[in-house]
């Protein structure tokens, strides 16, 4: 039995438009009960069988259950009703019911008209009629153009079609004698037993009852009369129905017949059908007459009982020919005795068949009884014979159309004729036959003989035993070659005439100059001679073909010389018939390029195309005469031809370089010329006999032309005109003829002209839909021209940049604007659409389709193209809708990639599936590339935007709706959609992952592109809630196309991140909601319905599913996507070589690279083959030639590791691109989201899952290092957020609560396992656990040591996320609420651990554990490196550094050497530092490497043993040595806040040197206030800082401005200045101090000092404060802010004065009788002050005289007025954050926007109060830390006016009282302090008794009485009362108070 598949009657039948019904919504409309129905039956019956789907078996069954009545009426409409008339008639009042559809709905008149012609076409009930109406307009965007009654003419013939084929299926799938489908025994016995049903009911009748009564012709009669038909699109398609109808019922005979032989009565019926049939026009049965006899000749068959196998015994019993004596009897009767049938061939054939198969029964065992049939074979043979049976077969069977196509009828008709030869009385076997005949042939059938063999010898090995047979038939006739030449057919025989015919012909040759020899009878050569010259010289040429060994032993045999008898014989007077078939036997040994190449010199020699004039030759000889002057006259061209396909064979085998070279300039050029100018170009305008030998000329000519093209690669040499030298001159020798086509091609030439008309004639011709001579040759050669124009595209740029570079005078243009021009057969611009209309054609013609798309694809990369291309398209609206539909069909075309069912389907329909498909791919990449261009553009029309308005205006519908067509991005989603409803996904992904790759981006594109994305987004969600139903099958796996699956993830994920933003941000929240559900949950997802879920859903979350048995829980998608990237990557083995040198071949590869369509490196496969073919041909020697296939073995091993190499380079590139696209997912689910969607501790739950994976997976020692960046860039992306998470719940419970016990039970929850039921904070989120969060720390420890030395961006990445890791550590902001602290030091000593601690604690823990690994990779970044790593690292050390309380990493650095590098590297910033002063400064990064390097030694400065290691690294030394400070810009004087004007993204010189000085001054503050233990060096240091810029210093001591930046800078000098600048410091100096040096040195101190005092007079309540005071109120929210910061400046600036001015009367006064006096004993300032005074804006005493005291009362008068604004400002604010929820929404606002100045409208409420909270604490701690600095400020001024007072009351000896204090001669004269006093202070501020009189002092008492009155006293201790208490020295106010008023009310002696 034969096993095989059965190939084409099982093929997937495609017809083109139809959608399935299921396909569209309404499917009540769709499913007309005469076509939807039976388009479901076929659609399961097709999964069921050929696509094998399981699940469809049992869909199958019930669908036959419910329609056998259909099977077993088979095409019998429902009958006319007049009940159902009437109600139609009624319809468009009334309405109608529709099945399928509630309700009535009411019909147009129009329709109700149309229903009834319908009904009455095709006698059909009319509710059918209806419905089929209704289906056809829904179906009528499928259909451009028709109207919906001819769309109905359609699916009426298609839901025909669709039984039929149905049946034809069911039929082919039963288990039999000839063929098995291998399917289930389950399905083979449910069609078996549905079709035995069917056979028992009549089928046979019934079949060939409809195949007579169908008739195309009668059925378009009655269509015509009710016009029904349309265009001729629309006649072919109804007439190929009808056709396929009629085959497909045909057909499913012949299956029954094949698998299981008719009954006897079905039999009869079909040889009385078979007595009726006639033959075709041209004499050759139709296809469904010959199904009809193949099924006849199966019922006969017994060949299969030859095949022994377990079933043979069982199908005997079924087979009535060997089991029913009766059968035998009545078909051997009807047979033998029947009258003559119309074609009495056929009835010989069946005759033949039944004595075939008699004499076949009569060979078995037991058939004695049937002896009396049996014996008649004989005489039925002799009937069949007498009857020209075998002529039959050859013209009517074996000459019909689909007779090749179908295996079976092969076979058959095969076995009937070697069985004829086999069993019948000749009783000779085949083989013996042919050698036999070829001894005793008779020379009547010596002709046949040799076209039999020629049929036989197809095929290599046929070839080959054809070939031997020729041989040996000579051979044995050796002595007898004098007289015949042996056997007749020989190849001795053969060659030997051939050269007898020479000898004669070449006597006949007249001479060169004879004029009429061509005109000569041809003597010699009778037509029988020639007709069987012909014969052998074709069998031969078949021969040859197929068998390289019989080419090369004939060409290289010694006494026949084949090809140079044939040459010779060429250039003799015989016909040109003979000639062509000569020259044909020449191409085909021309196969071989050994061959090839002599023969080219031959052609050469003997000029059979004249490429030599010689002058002496009067006439022009050769082919081109024969062309012009004999073929031209009998308007046949055979000769021409013949040339032309020998020249095509020769150019593919072996390309001479330099032809003729010697005897002409030697190039291709006279041949080409040749071809071009007299065959090609004149074409059109010859006249043929035989209307299809002129496509056959164009399509012969136009291959030599695409080979040649195809072979051309332009060189640089081709540019340079070559000279060679010829009879002693030099002469150019011709270009090659690639170059010479690319020139006419890039020029308006007369070629290009007429290759653009051929295709618009073409396109033409195809659009009548007609058949005409020549089709297949004119399809041919139009696709040749589309090839050739498509190879310039490719080429041109090349060839045009080299033409630039070249000195050749040669102007070409860029081939697309060609194609612009006017076409001047239509005067317009018409030649693009000509092409694009082939695409209208892609059903029929795929080839010219796909060339069309390719050009297409081409030119579409040119923007001002573009924008013509959409003119030209658009300009007519006929042909818009025909490109239109031309484009969308061919996208609807369905083959996969890959033909995944590889063992169906014949060679060619897998050619022409990968050809469809790649038509597809290139629409889509059109598409792509368009959309990149800037609008109009192509994409934009054929997906079906607006083009004359703005393209967002667009409103996108499904087809048909509102009158829109169906365009291409209708068939994209059709193309991803299908299959989304099952469960395997979307069907496109397996079977063709590029195509929905490029489907994927397209969509992902025009979702990405501003204008287009609001449209298509709005489209997507409402008519197919796209993206919903594509990512609940994420992730989609196939391993074989890994980068085209994982690309389609990726555009996939980027278009669902675009849309849950555009939904964020337009508050669309359940949309947004059901795609985080998809994405997020790890709960099994629910169907998820609009509506009703919306309250649950709002508040579900994972939150609740915590306690929920873990077995339920499923992987959240957005892991189980990551999970499907695999980031292991097998790299290829390296090259193992042994002739190329391995590293010039990887220079090579290397040369050979370029990027490719998606910016990838990839080699060039084809151009490095070239490079290295030509490296062997060039290699000279025996040895080279030897080792030849050596060399190309290892050309291959080196093209494998490329092509291997360039895989995994893409693959790389498509893993890098699918997880930047999930990250892209997970960072907008993260920050675009709206929060409240996810629940906090959901949140927080997911980042760690995903955190931990994506670590799982990076730290896997497989994962490739490519793909470390992008893991890096979501690893910090999620730790920000897990840390923002973290610290945001922090925040919220923090606020919500009150009090430290609340805080702390609040972390406890938040880090622990979930608390106790029973405890009250069971409500708390229960987050992320402490061992989850170690656990993260430690991968992202490991993935930092993964990355070794290299890969400095990615620890970038990771340091980030150490720095958000570290952070969630960190105890957050808390509001500084002023409250008594309940707990003693002992309490607080001995309190347990808190959350923070014991997190930090173990953190540094895990760190530590690391060692010095980690330590030296980080610090490493920290010194080295790029900028943003360098800060990074700095910034991570800086956090670890504060943490370690071990101090290892301290102690590392210090011992590593890594802190000297870093103090040392300041003096290398010194110089670029300087350089961003400028104006116009080089970029800003060096300034902030600055600023994190400073922050970090600032840090390290905070730590005891940090100070001491930098003060012996000499870091302030280092500061002293760099200039950059010394470099201080012009400060603008006006600016109260600074510039007014708006703030630039570069700051402003000041600025940038304020970010410069001010780390070096706060390094210095940190450095003195930490070393305690070195505070003497450490001052001395700061202060030979201080000195060595002491200009600087001194400018900013005098600057006027009053910007928060001057006072910030004041504010730290003061601080330093006032720790450093002292009494003891200048002995720690380390210089050799002599008298000069030192005297200097006090100089500066004395001056730092006096600028300081003098700050008190500007500062302590001066007018520009007050000026500052009353700012005007209506500032912005930054000015607000700037405006605390200015306070908070100032207040700070007077405390640094104030602990300076008690540092210096401490340190300087050894007993209270001497005492440095800092004020004189004035009060006056303070009285005046007090008064209106406005006028002044300098301080009332110059900066070099002492200040009063009264400065210090005012200072102390206004400190402790501002204390009780602050004290009030600051209880206010708290009570505000207690209660935020009630305050009203505009202060909420208020407050918002001092965080947030913009956009505070957009966030929802809870993020506002966040804000809210925020800013709250922000102000409380700014007003905590003002009333800290009024206190300090209140208890200094307190302590230094005692100390006066004491010294100015008790101790003080006043002058004469005549002289007062303030007399007009110069005052207090300043001393040096040596000359009277031992200490060592810098200025002598000791009053002497002559400069204070008697009456200053008493003045000073009775002010100072005044001023220090009850009120003020009272305030003082409040202030003690309220604050002093918890904060500082606890009743320290009080004693002064108390000791001032003693002093005052002491009556001075």
């Amino acid at each position: 039995m034969y096993l095989g598949r059965c190939h084409t009657l099982c093929k997937w039948n495609r017809h083109e438009n139809f959608v399935t019904p299921h396909s569209t919504p309404q499917a009540s409309q769709s499913a007309a009960s005469l076509w939807g129905p039976y388009k479901d039956i076929w659609q399961t019956v097709g999964n069921a069988l050929w696509r094998r789907q399981p699940e469809a078996v049992h869909l199958l069954d019930m669908i036959l259950k419910k329609h056998r009545p259909d099977f077993i009426s088979l095409f019998k409409n429902p009958p006319k009703n007049v009940q159902q008339h009437e109600m139609i008639q009624k319809a468009s009042i009334e309405g109608v019911a529709i099945q399928g559809q509630q309700g009535t709905r009411p019909l147009p008149e129009k329709l109700i008209k149309e229903a009834f012609i319908l009904s009455d076409l095709f006698d059909i009930g009319e509710l059918a009629a209806v419905e089929l109406l209704l289906a056809g307009e829904h179906q009528q965007p499928h259909f451009p153009g028709l109207t919906r009654g001819l769309v109905a003419v359609l699916l009426y013939w298609d839901g025909k079609r669709c039984i039929a084929n149905s049946l034809k299926a069911l039929i082919q799938s039963r288990q039999g004698k000839t063929w098995t489908l291998e399917l289930s025994p389950e399905l083979i016995s449910i069609t078996t037993r549905f079709t035995d049903e069917l056979m028992e009911q009549g089928l046979t009748y019934k079949v060939l009852t409809l195949v007579s009564h169908i008739d195309v012709n009668n059925e378009f009669e009655k269509l015509q009369r009710d016009r029904g038909l349309g265009s001729e699109k629309h006649r072919k398609e109804v007439s190929d129905l009808i056709k396929e109808c009629r085959q497909s019922l045909a057909e499913s005979l012949f299956a029954w017949a094949c698998q299981s032989p008719l009954g006897k009565d079905d039999t009869l019926l079909l040889i009385g059908h078979l007595e009726g049939v006639t033959v075709e026009a041209n004499g050759s049965l139709d296809a469904v007459n010959l199904a009809l006899l193949m099924a006849l000749l199966y019922c006969f068959d017994i060949s299969f009982i030859e095949q022994s196998t377990e079933e043979r015994d069982d199908v005997i019993h079924q087979l009535p020919l060997l089991s029913e004596r009766q059968y035998i009897a009545t078909i051997h009767s009807r047979l033998q005795d029947s009258q003559p049938w119309k074609l009495p061939g056929l009835q010989a054939t069946v005759r033949l068949a039944w004595a075939l198969a008699l004499r076949g029964i009569s060979q078995l065992p037991d058939v004695t009884a049937l002896a009396e049939f049996t014996e008649a074979d004989e005489t039925m043979a002799e009937l069949a014979v007498a009857d020209n049976v075998f002529l039959f077969l050859t013209e009517s069977v074996v000459a019909t159309e689909n007779f090749y196509q179908e295996e079976f009828y092969l076979r058959r008709t095969h076995n009937l004729i070697t069985d004829f030869l086999a069993l019948m009385p000749m009783k000779v076997v085949l083989s013996k036959f042919v050698r036999q005949m070829g001894d005793l042939l008779p020379p009547t059938i010596y002709i046949p003989y040799l076209k039999m063999l020629q049929g036989l010898a197809n095929g290599p090995q046929c070839a080959h035993y054809c070939f031997s047979l020729l041989k040996v038939n000579g051979s044995s006739h050796v002595e007898n070659i004098q007289g015949a030449g042996g056997s007749p057919v020989s190849w001795e025989h053969f060659f030997h005439s051939l050269m007898l015919y020479h000898e004669h012909l070449r006597k006949d040759l007249p001479s060169a100059d004879s004029v009429q020899y061509r005109h000569l009878p041809s003597r010699g050569i009778t037509q029988k001679e020639q007709d069987g010259l012909i014969a052998f010289l074709q069998l031969a040429s078949i021969i040859i073909t197929w068998s390289e060994n019989a080419r090369l032993a004939l060409c290289e045999h010694p006494q026949w010389t084949p090809v140079v008898v044939i040459l010779g014989l060429l250039q003799c007077s015989i016909p040109p018939v003979l000639k062509a078939e000569l020259l044909k036997t020449l191409a085909a040994f021309g196969k071989s390029p050994e061959i090839a190449a002599s023969l080219w010199q031959s052609l050469e020699y003997t000029q059979i195309l004249q490429t030599i004039r010689v002058s002496s030759q009067r006439q022009a000889i050769g082919i081109e005469v024969e062309l012009n002057e004999i073929e031209s006259r009998c308007e046949e061209y055979p000769l021409t031809r013949a040339f032309c396909q020998l020249i095509s064979t020769l150019v593919e085998s072996s390309f001479p370089s330099n032809l003729g070279a010697g005897l002409r300039p030697p190039g291709f050029d006279p041949y080409l010329q040749f071809l071009r100018d007299s065959v090609f170009l004149r074409f059109r305008t010859r006249a043929y006999r035989r209307a299809a030998e002129k496509w056959e000329v164009a399509e012969v000519v136009l291959e030599v032309f695409y080979k040649l093209l195809r072979d051309y690669e332009p060189q640089l040499e081709d540019f340079v005109d070559q000279f060679v030298e010829l009879q002693g001159e030099e002469i150019m020798a011709y270009k090659l003829p690639g170059f010479s086509l690319m020139y006419h091609l890039l020029n308006e030439s007369p070629m290009l002209e007429l290759a653009l008309s051929l295709l618009e004639e073409g396109v033409k011709q195809l659009d009548t839909y007609a058949p005409f001579p020549g089709k297949k040759h004119l399809e041919k050669a139009v696709e040749h021209c589309l090839a050739l124009l498509n190879l310039t595209l490719q080429k041109e740029n090349l060839f045009m940049d080299l033409l630039r570079e070249s000195q050749l005078a040669l102007i070409v243009s860029p081939l697309e604007q060609l194609l612009q021009g006017i076409n001047p057969r239509t005067k317009k611009a018409d030649n693009v659409v000509n092409i694009a209309r082939y695409l209208y054609h892609g059903n029929t013609n795929p080839e010219l389709a796909f060339e069309s798309a390719k050009i297409l694809c081409c030119i579409s990369c040119n923007s001002n193209i573009q924008i013509k291309l959409v003119g030209d398209f658009t300009h007519d609206q006929s042909v818009s809708q025909k490109l239109m539909a031309g484009f969308v069909e061919c996208l609807d075309n369905e083959d996969a990639e890959e033909f995944v069912r590889l063992e169906e389907g014949s060679e060619l329909e897998k050619k022409l599936a990968a050809i469809r498909h790649e038509t597809r791919i290139h629409i889509l990449n059109l598409l792509i590339t368009s959309l990149e261009r800037s609008p109009p553009n192509l994409a934009l029309y054929l997906l079906g935007f607006e083009l004359k308005k703005p393209v967002s205006t667009t409103n996108l519908q499904d087809p048909g709706v509102l009158g829109c067509p169906r365009t291409c991005l209708h068939a994209i989603l059709n193309i991803l959609e299908k299959g989304t409803e099952e469960r395997m996904g979307p069907a496109a992904t397996p079977k063709s992952p590029q195509l929905a790759e490029l489907c994927y981006q397209v969509i992902y594109q025009l979702c990405a592109c501003s204008d287009t994305s609001g449209p298509t987004m709005r489209y997507l969600r409402t008519s197919q809630d796209f993206l919903f139903s594509q990512l609940q099958h994420l992730p989609f796996s196939n391993k074989e196309y890994e980068i085209s699956v994982l690309n389609q993830m990726s555009w996939l994920m980027k278009t669902a991140s675009i849309e849950l933003r555009v939904t964020s941000l337009n508050r669309q929240r359940s949309h947004t909601q059901k795609l985080l559900h998809l994405l997020l949950d790890d709960m099994p997802v629910r169907p998820y319905s609009d509506g009703e879920g919306g309250m649950e859903d709002e508040n579900r979350s994972v939150s609740g599913f915590l306690h929920v048995d873990t077995s339920t829980k499923v992987r959240r998608k957005i892991l189980s996507i990551l999970d499907s990237i695999d980031f292991s990557q097998e790299i290829p083995e390296p090259l193992q070589l042994d002739f190329f040198d391995r590293n010039q071949i990887e220079q090579v590869i290397a040369n050979c690279e370029h990027k490719n369509v998606r910016g990838q490196t990839v080699c060039n496969v084809k151009l490095l083959h070239r490079v290295l073919v030509a490296e062997v041909n060039a290699l000279q020697g025996m040895a080279a030639i030897g080792q030849r296939p050596l060399l190309m073995e290892e050309i291959s091993t080196i093209l494998q590791y490329v092509v291997g190499r360039n895989k995994l380079l893409q693959c790389l590139h498509a893993k890098r691109h699918v997880l930047e696209s999930w990250r892209q997912l997970v960072e907008i689910i993260l920050t675009a989201c709206p929060q409240d969607l996810i629940q906090a501790e959901d949140r927080q739950l997911i980042i760690r899952d995903i955190l931990q994976d994506v670590h799982d997976k990076i730290l896997d020692d497989e994962a490739a290092q490519e793909l470390m960046p992008v893991v890096a860039g979501a690893v910090f992306t999620l730790t920000a957020h897990l840390s923002q998470a973290v610290c945001t719940e922090q925040k919220q419970l923090l606020v919500s609560g009150s009090g430290e016990a609340h805080y702390a039970l609040m972390l406890e929850s938040s880090f622990s396992s979930p608390p106790p039921a029973e405890n009250p904070l069971v409500g708390f989120p229960s987050s992320v656990e402490d061992s989850s969060l170690h656990i993260i720390l430690k991968k992202l420890l490991d993935f930092i040591l993964k990355t070794g030395g290299g890969f400095q961006r990615v620890r970038t990445h990771l340091y980030g996320s150490l720095l958000y890791y570290l952070q969630i550590a960190q105890r957050p902001d808390e509001p500084d609420t002023l409250e008594t602290v309940k707990k003693t030091m002992w309490e607080r000593l001995t309190a347990p651990e808190d959350v923070f601690s014991k997190l930090q604690r173990e953190n540094i823990a895990i760190i530590e554990s690391y060692g010095a690994a980690l330590m030296e990779v980080v610090c490493r970044d920290a010194c080295d490196g790029h900028e943003i790593g360098r800060m990074l690292a700095l910034a991570l050390l800086d956090r670890i550094v504060s943490v370690d309380k071990q101090q290892q990493w301290l102690l590392y650095l210090s011992n590593s050497g890594y802190l000297k590098v870093l103090v040392d590297s300041l003096l290398e910033d010194d110089r670029t530092l300087q350089s961003l002063l400028t104006p116009q400064p080089p970029p800003l990064k060096a300034l902030y490497t600055y600023e994190s390097k400073m922050a970090f030694l600032t840090r390290v400065a905070k730590i005891q043993q940090g100070a001491l290691e930098l003060l012996r690294s000499g870091v302030i030394m280092r500061l002293a040595q760099c200039q950059v400070y010394d470099t201080r810009p012009e400060v603008d004087p006006h600016g109260m806040f600074g510039t007014r004007d708006s703030p630039m993204f570069i700051p402003t010189p000041v600025d940038r040197y304020r970010q410069i000085l001010l780390p070096a001054l706060q390094l210095c503050q940190v450095v003195l206030t930490s070393s305690t233990a070195q505070h003497l060096q450490a001052a001395g240091q700061v202060l030979q800082f201080l000195i060595s810029h002491s200009d600087t210093i001194q400018a900013i001591l005098r600057c006027q401005d009053m910007s928060a930046g001057s006072l910030q800078e004041l504010a730290l000098l003061t601080g330093i200045i006032s720790k450093a600048a002292l009494p003891g410091i200048l002995s720690e100096l380390d210089v050799d101090v002599n008298e000069g040096s030192l005297m200097e040195l006090q100089g500066h101190i004395g001056r730092f000092q006096r600028q300081c005092l003098g700050l008190l007079s500007r500062f302590g309540g001066s007018d520009r404060l007050r000026q500052f005071k009353f700012q005007d109120d209506n500032v912005d929210g930054d000015r607000v802010s700037k405006k605390d910061e200015v306070e908070l400046a100032m207040q700070q600036i007077c405390a640094n004065v104030m602990e300076y001015c008690q540092s210096l009367i401490l340190q300087s006064s050894p007993s209270l009788q001497h005492i440095v006096c800092l004020f004189t004993p004035s009060l006056s300032e303070s009285i005046n002050r007090d008064g209106p005074r406005q006028d002044t804006q300098a301080p009332v005493v110059p900066y070099w005289h002492l200040p009063g005291l009264g400065i210090i009362v005012y200072l102390l008068k206004q400190s402790a007025n501002d204390f009780f604004s602050y004290y009030d400002s600051h209880r206010r604010s708290v009570n505000k954050l207690q209660n935020v929820e009630q305050l009203p929404p505009d202060e909420i606002k208020e407050l918002c926007q001092f965080v947030m100045p913009g956009g505070v409208d957009k966030i929802s409420t809870t993020q506002k109060y966040v804000l809210a909270k925020r800013c709250l604490v922000k102000l409380i701690n700014n007003r905590a830390k003002l009333l800290s600095l009024c206190s300090y400020i209140i208890e200094t001024c307190l302590f230094v006016l005692w100390r006066h007072l004491e010294y100015y009351m008790l101790h003080c000896s006043p002058m004469n009282s005549q002289d007062s204090l303030f007399a007009s001669r110069p005052l207090f004269k300043s001393r040096r302090l040596q000359d009277s006093l031992p200490t060592e202070t810098s200025l002598d501020f000791r009053i002497g008794p002559t400069v204070v009189s008697q009456h200053d002092i008493e003045q000073l008492q009775a002010d100072a009485i005044n001023a220090f009155g009850e009120s003020l006293q009272k305030k003082l201790l409040d202030i003690e009362r309220l604050y002093s208490k918890v904060r500082s020295r606890y009743s320290f106010i009080q004693a002064l108070v108390r000791r001032i008023g003693g002093l005052l009310r002491l009556s001075r002696n």
